[in-house]
């Protein structure tokens, strides 16, 4: 199940935000102006997501794979360079130890 909750409420939810999305099986997408910005989803979500861009190559045919991940891997995560840039982000999540 997907909730919806605009940014501004989401900021002062956020702890009961991720218990619904890791207790509760739910995916949340927080919107500003009632478009999707970012969705919070559990860390199996995560994985299965990461695991289906992986195999995208392997799955060029499938019509499914290729509507969730599209010409430049999973749909959004192609731009975030950008997105850093846009909005002045200096950091990055990245895997611990590394770089």
């Amino acid at each position: 199940m997907t909730y919806e909750i605009p940014v501004t409420q989401a900021r002062a939810e956020l702890a009961d935000l991720i218990n619904r999305v890791v207790y509760g099986d739910e995916r949340v997408v927080v919107t500003r102006h009632g478009k999707p910005l970012v969705a919070l989803v559990s860390a199996a979500d995560l994985e299965r997501l990461e695991k289906l861009e992986a195999e995208a190559p392997e799955a060029a045919g499938d019509p499914v794979i290729t509507s969730l991940t599209g010409a430049g891997g999973l749909a959004g995560l192609g731009s975030a360079t950008g997105e850093q840039r846009r909005f002045g982000i200096a950091a990055r999540h990245g895997e611990p130890g590394a770089g």
